[in-house]
């Protein structure tokens, strides 16, 4: 602990004054003991007083040096990283509702298990933070402006609907659209409050064709990053996932490789979920991550406590062997 993590470190310099009080009581101890060996009868003194005193005697004085010690280091008042939650910050979780999130994969359905963990994430999440919801398919759409109120939001999951096509650029660039219209709407600040999208999706962008294009995918994600906003994306299914679209069975396996990249992109993190159970892993380590921030904080309050403590086991300690207080 350097002295930069005190509020106040020139309090410390009482240490110095404990180490004298401990220095004065040593030299004391053996000044009494030189005086009675001086002048004292030793033959009488062993008939007088045949126990001698013990090391047990100095436990007291010990005791309340400690809690003096302890005392100064809270004076000094320490700093600490401590864990505090958010007060200001955006969250847009968009959700993909493309027809293969109806893939039974994922029991009883990707977009059924999808819509539980995310009311789950809903209600995990701090209070101080505004939650959005996107849903995304050929187009994407708000569903809920970012909000402190969690029964709209999981209303709204609980009211998804699939529909044809995956188009991943538009998810992020309504997310930032949000995003960017609650900054303006709080203002207060010249700095706008933090935010994070969170995108759920099982497949790869089918509109437009390539995600380089202008709407596309990683066309978003570059433009989240210069807006300072990383996307946390989830890629949820398996590998052999399948739905029946008008009596044919269609393959749809999950795409990471482009959900990693678009995390890249963005400066954010890439998660793979196969079932419910790992889904809600995935949103609890987001929770931790979105709704709590370290920031330096008062740590006097346990140097206190032991201050306290020794210091009263110390007097306690000295009434029970003298009868008196050291």
């Amino acid at each position: 602990m350097s002295l930069s993590q005190f509020t106040s470190p020139w309090w410390l310099l009482f240490v110095l004054v404990v180490a004298a009080l401990a220095v004065g009581y040593v030299v004391i101890q053996r000044r009494r003991q030189k005086n009675v060996l001086r002048f004292a009868n030793l033959d009488l003194l062993e008939k007088v007083a045949p126990n001698r005193p013990n090391f047990t005697r100095h436990i007291p004085t010990a005791l309340l040096l400690v809690g003096l010690l302890f005392l100064t280091v809270a004076l000094a008042g320490p700093t600490a990283d401590q864990r505090v939650p958010r007060n200001r910050a955006t969250v847009v979780l968009a959700i993909d509702v493309s027809l293969s999130m109806k893939a039974t994969d994922v029991e009883p359905s990707r977009l059924a298990a999808a819509q539980e963990a995310a009311k789950s994430f809903a209600d995990g999440l701090t209070p101080g933070i505004n939650l959005g919801l996107v849903a995304f398919a050929g187009t994407a759409s708000v569903l809920v402006s970012p909000t402190p109120n969690r029964d709209e939001t999981k209303a709204a999951i609980d009211n998804l609907q699939l529909s044809e096509r995956t188009a991943t650029g538009e998810a992020i660039f309504t997310s930032l659209q949000s995003i960017d219209t609650l900054a303006a709407v709080l203002g207060g600040g010249e700095q706008a409050p933090p935010a994070r999208i969170v995108l759920l999706s099982d497949g790869k962008q089918t509109v437009p064709e390539f995600s380089d294009d202008p709407r596309g995918a990683f066309t978003a994600a570059r433009q989240a990053k210069e807006e300072g906003v990383p996307i946390s994306t989830i890629s949820f299914g398996t590998s052999y996932g399948s739905v029946n679209i008008e009596g044919d069975r269609i393959p749809v396996p999950v795409d990471d490789p482009s959900l990693r990249e678009i995390a890249t992109l963005s400066g954010g993190n890439f998660f793979r979920a196969t079932s419910l159970e790992e889904l809600r892993d995935v949103y609890d380590t987001l929770e931790e991550q979105i709704g709590f921030e370290n920031a330096r904080g008062d740590a006097s309050r346990p140097w206190l406590v032991l201050g306290v403590l020794f210091t009263a086991t110390g007097m306690g300690t000295a009434l029970v062997q003298r009868q008196r207080l050291p």
